[in-house]
């Protein structure tokens, strides 16, 4: 029988962090990096006004929100590119930049979005490896060749929270060949508060050959709306433009991603909330030889390698008890490791009696 056939792609789909367990109604889900304080009360007079006009299409180039994003980071609206999660952006740039045979470099434990739309699109994903699960400038510019298009990073890292400071990244871009494009994701900058890190927005604000990626996902916690943005060259924005979907972001998250940059105090509370927690848990963890990262992001990647116990064990654990954290061997490839989402300090706090209760002394 005759078939309509279709390019095979060789990847391996994303598998997010799980987010239920058959008997549990409700899982304390920290597994996906998500907003531990929800969302501003400002985004939730917009989610419950009954004055949306949803039968209209929404503004096809995001005017109000790239206005909000401008004045918010001062920068030049017309840099600016928003798209249904950054991850969209992450999918046009490939689509732009990239044809088969093309390379793109990415460090070995990175976001998995990097290498599926490079593949998707038939380049060659180079993977650079790390220095204790930190990204080394070295082996990123060792795998350069004449076919390297993009070089991809996020900073801090996911899943591994390590981060480049201010000159490490500076040193990358000075070294790297002037025809590579340097595309730095800053989805956890809000978080960082190392006095020698910079995000990718503020050092490279007015560089030729460096894309920003930014996100409303992480910490104003409009993970399920789907937008983000990205900033760069307007040459590159111009090109981005002519390709992105009519309408790719909805009314209602352009106006929730707009409240969200107005309320300050919410991201100063985000913030607050995130480091004494982090810290609480991971001096926690250390009682049971389970290491982490420095504070970075809204995570810690667990280390169970001098632990009595391994990290297979606590997820199977911990997920008994309806608790989810996110396995690394799935994709990351990192073995007996798991990540922690920072989570509400009710829920923290179930998570540490939980572990209590697995791994008595």
């Amino acid at each position: 029988m005759t078939i309509v056939r279709f390019k095979k792609i060789n990847i391996e789909a994303y598998k997010p962090g799980k987010s239920s367990i058959k008997k549990f109604k409700r899982v304390i889900k920290l597994s996906a990096n998500e907003s531990a304080l929800g969302v501003s009360q400002k985004v939730k007079k917009i989610l419950t006004s009954k004055n949306m006009n949803i039968s209209k299409y929404p503004d096809g180039r995001s005017n109000k929100l790239r206005d909000q994003i401008s004045k918010k980071f001062r920068c030049d609206k017309k840099k600016i590119i928003c798209g249904a999660g950054s991850d969209e952006v992450i999918q046009m740039i490939c689509q732009l930049f990239l044809k088969p045979y093309d390379e793109v470099i990415v460090p070995q434990f990175s976001f998995l979005m990097y290498r599926i739309y490079s593949k998707i699109v038939g380049a060659k994903v180079v993977y650079a490896r790390e220095k204790n699960f930190k990204i080394s400038v070295l082996e990123i510019l060792k795998k350069v060749t004449n076919k390297t298009k993009i070089v991809f990073l996020a900073n801090p890292n996911n899943p591994t929270g390590t981060y480049l400071n201010s000159n490490e990244l500076l040193e990358l871009r000075k070294r790297l060949k002037k025809n590579v494009l340097l595309v730095v994701d800053d989805a956890y900058a809000e978080y960082m508060k190392s006095k020698d890190y910079s995000s990718g927005l503020e050092l490279f604000k007015n560089k030729k050959n460096v894309f920003i990626l930014r996100t409303f996902s992480k910490i104003y916690g409009l993970s399920s709306l789907r937008v983000g943005w990205g900033y760069g060259p307007k040459y590159i924005i111009d090109g981005l433009m002519a390709i992105k979907p009519p309408f790719n972001v909805n009314e209602i998250a352009q106006m929730a991603a707009v409240e969200s940059l107005n309320d300050s105090n919410f991201i100063k509370r985000s913030i607050k909330h995130n480091i004494v927690q982090a810290n609480k848990l991971k001096k926690f963890l250390e009682n049971y030889n389970i290491y982490s990262n420095g504070v970075s992001a809204n995570f810690l990647l667990l280390n169970f390698s001098k632990s009595k116990t391994n990290a297979k064990y606590l997820y199977n654990k911990l997920k008994s008890r309806g608790i989810i954290l996110r396995q690394t061997e799935e994709g990351y490839k990192i073995k007996n490791m798991l990540r922690l989402t920072i989570g509400t300090k009710t829920e923290n706090l179930k998570f540490m009696k939980a572990v209590e209760s697995v791994l008595k002394k």
